[in-house]
């Protein structure tokens, strides 16, 4: 006896539990608490979208960051507390849509309501005698509620409009959670990554080593990507007087998933724009920004060449006044020691557009007088100690330590070189543009545009439609004349229901005949629980 009594207590226990959590209102704290969780996420830099950003935020607040950081304020959409709200949502509104769903695709089946005994107790009411006879006004009643649900019973007739306010609240509803799990679906399996294309190169979404950057969903390893390509033919730049860019616009050529298969060598032609992403394969192509990569040949002396030619990052975003590293390792060397220790790195500022200065600068951003201001360093680059290196700046360890020293310095336009101590020659060549590309690729991007527009219909209707009810009851009140009594309901007096009801009551009993027409005043209280019920009465309509 005691076992049953304590499983029966916790049977309830839980019941309490499950209704607590999916009733309407506890779906609405929940969505509250994922907007609010997702505050940090617009305000604090992510870890995900720019780690350099939570690196300056540690320096500039080196006691409240490392807090944050435990907390997940910098990955705020990777971290169990949100990942928690958003499970707890979504069983919320799958627990409370439910039932809701069943009851009401029971009421779209289930004809209006009959028609209570006294209709004068409704908020709406009218009487009047009419000279025909009751088939007469019952036909004029039936083509006057045309678009209507309409019942006939013996006692009266019945009919309801506005069904759809419910069943369009109910599509809102079951589209927040439509968006959840096609937000869901493309954290799962979506991935986007970003890659600097020079121009006259391509790139390939073969894996991940071809990124410079990227992230990867939950159940992506990034061995099965759409295979593309893109090359950059071209990038065009248009900058106002005061040197801010006005429009970018990039020529590529690409190759389908379809072409690569079918081994075709053509490429179709796109002109890239800021906000005219590429969109091929379930992926799309976003061009992000552009820079310049200084081309840069060493000679040795014994006469072998190398050139080197990377992309520099703008450290300017006004004037493009960029800073980078090219390197380089000196070929035909047998001895593993000495081809470690006479590495090269030519490092400096880039200006597109230089002063002329003895202090290389930069004063507008387009390719107009290019010069750069190089450090040539020679020594060991820790290239070979297998720890990963940025490819903008050489180890500053390296440095220190002694085991990388400067061997000239010297301002360079194209065409000029400098030549160092053991007879190398740096030439600086030219220069190339770069574009920085985005590929996404969201598998619940489109589902996320199907349910948001559904949300959007769905609010718009239960906001637009008014549910109400109107009732006729048609007593013979001899030859040739009929008692007629009308009786309407809406669920609340702000619905505008009074203007309709008594356009309908004029049109039905007509300006000639005797007219009583009452409005009794009732609380909104009263109108809601008679419009829950299904009922406008309780008493009376049993």
């Amino acid at each position: 006896m005691r076992n049953s009594r304590l499983r029966n207590a916790q049977l309830a226990g839980v019941q309490n539990v499950w209704r607590g959590l999916t009733s309407m209102r506890t779906a609405l704290v929940l969505l509250f608490l994922l907007a609010l969780a997702a505050l940090p996420g617009a305000l604090l830099p992510q870890h995900s979208l720019n780690a350099q950003l939570v690196r300056d935020y540690y320096t500039d607040h080196p006691r409240l960051a490392p807090l944050l950081d435990g907390l997940g304020f910098f990955d705020v959409f990777a971290a169990p507390w949100f990942a928690a709200v958003y499970l707890l949502l979504m069983v919320s509104l799958v627990g409370c849509l439910l039932p809701r769903t069943a009851e009401q695709l029971r009421a779209l089946r289930t004809p209006p309501v009959a028609t209570p005994r006294n209709l004068g107790r409704l908020p709406h009411h009218a009487t009047a005698t009419l000279d025909a006879p009751c088939e007469e006004v019952a036909g004029r009643v039936r083509g006057l509620l045309r678009g209507w649900r309409v019942a006939e019973r013996e006692d009266g007739l019945s009919a309801e409009r506005g069904s759809l306010r419910e069943l369009g609240n109910l599509v809102f509803h079951i589209s927040l959670v439509g968006l959840l799990v096609a937000f869901a679906v493309g954290k799962l399996f979506g991935y986007s990554g970003q890659v600097i294309v020079l121009t006259g190169q391509q790139f390939c979404n073969t894996g991940i080593l071809g990124y410079d950057s990227f992230r990867a969903g939950l159940r992506v390893d990034g061995t099965e990507l759409d295979p593309f390509c893109v090359r950059l033919d071209r990038f065009a730049a248009d900058y106002l007087p005061t040197g801010q860019a006005d429009a970018f616009k990039a020529d590529v050529g690409y190759q389908t998933a379809e072409d690569l298969a079918a081994g075709v060598s053509t490429w179709r032609p796109y002109a890239l724009e800021v906000n005219s992403p590429l969109r091929l394969d379930g992926s799309r192509v976003y061009l992000l920004g552009h820079g310049y990569a200084p081309r840069f040949t060493v000679t040795w002396p014994d006469g072998q060449q190398r050139t080197g030619e990377i992309q520099w990052r703008p450290v300017d975003p006004v004037t493009l006044l960029s800073e980078g590293a090219t390197k380089f390792t000196r070929p035909g060397l047998d001895d593993a020691e000495q081809r470690r220790t006479s590495q090269l790195a030519i490092t400096g500022l880039f200006a597109p557009t230089s002063s002329g200065g003895k202090i290389v600068t930069s004063v507008f951003p387009e390719l107009r007088n290019p010069e750069v201001a190089v450090d040539v360093l020679r020594g060991d680059l820790g290239l070979d100690d297998g720890r990963g290196q940025s490819i903008f700046t050489v180890s500053a360890e390296q440095v220190e330590s002694g085991a990388l020293a400067r061997v000239a310095r010297a301002n360079l336009t194209p065409g000029q070189e400098v030549r160092l101590d053991d007879g190398t020659t740096v030439r600086f060549d030219g220069v190339r543009e770069w574009a920085s590309l985005q590929v996404s690729h969201d598998p619940g991007q489109l589902a996320v545009l199907v349910f948001a527009v559904l949300a959007l219909g769905g609010l718009a209707v239960s906001l637009a439609v008014r549910r109400r009810r109107f009732w006729v009851r048609l007593t013979p009140a001899g030859p040739q004349r009929t008692d007629v009594e009308l009786g309407g309901l809406a669920r609340t007096d702000r619905a505008g229901y009074g203007e309709e009801f008594e356009r309908l009551a004029r049109e039905l009993l007509g300006s000639g005949a005797t007219v009583r027409y009452e409005r009794h005043p009732r609380t909104h209280e009263a109108d809601e629980g008679a419009s829950r019920t299904g009922e406008p009465d309780v008493q009376e309509s049993r």
